[in-house]
């Protein structure tokens, strides 16, 4: 089970404002099973709420729980035939919590099934990048975290991807086309 679980379930992540989300709902148009980003919907609670889980705040906090939401997503996807993609998602907010904590990523995820070996990652992308209400970090932050995130998928034995900055359909196809 956990073989056919890892190679099934794809974990595109990236640059913040690369165009993560756009490209899943171009997938989820084309049938696929798509996972919204953990740290989207915490945002939005907690902006409604006390605001003390959001990035910006506490980002210890906010990695934390947007594990938690992460493995539920898996764990509800479990079943699912087929590709399912997931926008960030676990191996993400692994890498935050060693950011904001220094607990080892390996030991995050530590009991919890493997994704597919190739993580698709958006590049940063300053042409499409806005901030908004939810997406308080500036271009350089930005990059800082695309950067820990590939070291860490690299130093895991993922196999990063880099997407090419092409319009959303291209970008779906070269996601299907290179896990073929």
């Amino acid at each position: 089970m956990r073989n056919r679980i890892a190679s099934r379930h794809v974990v595109i992540s990236g640059c913040s404002g690369g165009g993560k989300s756009t490209l899943l709902v171009e997938l989820r148009r084309r049938g696929f099973e798509t996972v919204e980003e953990p740290g989207r919907r915490i945002v939005e609670e907690e902006l409604r709420g006390d605001g003390r889980a959001l990035p910006w705040i506490d980002l210890e906090v906010f990695a934390r729980r947007a594990i938690k939401v992460a493995a539920a997503d898996r764990a509800r996807m479990r079943r699912t035939e087929g590709w399912v993609f997931f926008d960030r998602g676990l191996l993400d907010a692994a890498v935050a919590l060693e950011h904001a904590s220094g607990v080892p990523v390996s030991e995050t995820l530590s009991g919890h099934d493997r994704f597919h070996r190739q993580v698709f990652l958006t590049p940063l992308w300053p042409e499409i990048y806005h901030r908004d209400s939810e997406r308080q970090q500036d271009l350089r932050e930005g990059a800082a975290e695309y950067h820990r995130l590939v070291l860490a998928f690299d130093r895991l034995g993922y196999e990063p991807v880099i997407l090419p900055k092409l319009n959303t359909t291209a970008r779906a196809d070269f996601v299907l086309n290179t896990l073929a």
